[in-house]
């Protein structure tokens, strides 16, 4: 038996400013959004009190789960501002199945987390189209969630997203930095634009309050800066697993996400290993040129808080190159040579940085 919605309403709660039956109308709207995401693990729907899935072990020799947690960050307030919702799930997910793809993980489910000032249904399955459209495009299912009316903590047309997924991998598949070598060969997995990191600073280059988020802007291909802004998160997931699934010998894996080049590839990188890359052939899209223009930031403060237009970064070894740039292309990333490892101390050397 369900729920009675009819029994289940309380005028105390609702005058506290919780309205119980628009979290029903919201379950409602997201259903079918959520039943596209299922694959043959889901054993349960929404509404339980927890989300039930059966991974399916057979070929591994020891199955490792993998987990990665984040949230959509202070992006939000563009997202709030221009009235647009049905993107920043995709980011949710995003941040989290990229990270776990590092390890050579295959992403099983993801969960979300919308905590709001006020439970608007329509808003609320805007958002969880977001979320189910980024499980889709990683392979992941959507078992499950919470929304939380939390009047006069956030305000009421305001709301926090967050995450987490799980995934698996066989544990002698797993990616291995420590086979990195000199010699080996970085390829750039294009952004699709600012993605989920950095927003603390381009509000404040951009005085995002008080701009024009709406009105086609040149520089951008007659994008409006808002559009440009909440382009969503490129997820690598299924580019990358068929990279693994063709037995490429990946030895490296970066998401570039807040910190930019300098805080994230040294992650991915060696014992013993520096990276080597020339500015000049990074393929940075105009919006950064924007950001730097208008905030007069430095070329090094760019590449230490965005992604400059690399979304993630996959060290492979040198004969194995061509044929992961092939195999990347096929699966529709515009892959290319970033730079090339060398002997160091897990630095990243940036030629022609000014």
């Amino acid at each position: 038996m369900g729920i009675n919605k009819e029994q289940s309403r309380s005028d105390a709660y609702a005058a506290a400013g919780v309205d119980i039956t628009a979290g029903y109308r919201a379950v409602e709207l997201m259903k079918s959004h959520v039943a596209r995401t299922a694959t043959p693990g889901v054993i349960s729907g929404i509404g339980g009190f927890g989300g039930l899935f059966a991974p399916d072990l057979r070929g591994m020799k020891e199955p490792v789960l993998v987990s990665g947690t984040d949230g959509v960050g202070t992006k939000l307030r563009i997202a709030f501002l221009t009235g647009k919702h049905d993107t920043v799930g995709v980011d949710c997910v995003a941040m989290c199945v990229n990270d776990i793809i590092c390890c050579g993980a295959r992403p099983l489910f993801f969960l979300d987390y919308i905590a709001c000032g006020k439970n608007v249904p329509e808003r609320i399955a805007d958002i969880v189209k977001g979320v189910a459209d980024g499980c889709e495009q990683s392979g992941a299912a959507l078992i499950g969630g919470e929304t939380a009316e939390m009047p006069g903590f956030y305000p009421e047309d305001e709301y926090d997203l967050a995450g987490f997924a799980v995934g698996i991998v066989d544990k002698p598949r797993m990616l291995d930095k420590d086979r990195m070598r000199p010699g080996d060969v970085m390829i750039a997995l294009p952004s699709s634009g600012v993605h989920s990191n950095g927003f603390s600073l381009v509000r404040k280059v951009f005085d995002v309050e008080r701009a024009d988020l709406t009105s086609p802007v040149a520089e951008l291909g007659g994008r409006s800066l808002g559009e440009a802004l909440l382009e969503p998160t490129r997820i690598y997931v299924k580019p990358v697993l068929a990279l693994f699934d063709a037995g490429v010998d990946v030895r490296g894996i970066s998401h570039i996400t807040g910190g930019g080049f300098f805080e994230n590839i040294p992650r991915s990188l060696g014992a013993g290993c520096s990276v080597r890359i020339d500015v000049s052939g990074v393929r940075t899209p105009p919006l950064f040129s924007l950001i730097q223009k208008a905030g007069n930031i430095s070329d090094r403060d760019m590449f230490n808080t965005f992604n400059m237009g690399v979304g993630m970064t996959v060290t492979v070894a040198r004969d194995c190159a061509d044929g992961a740039l092939a195999l990347l292309k096929d699966a529709g990333e515009d892959a290319y040579v970033l730079g090339g490892i060398v002997p160091g101390d897990g630095e990243v050397l940036l030629e022609g940085l000014s």
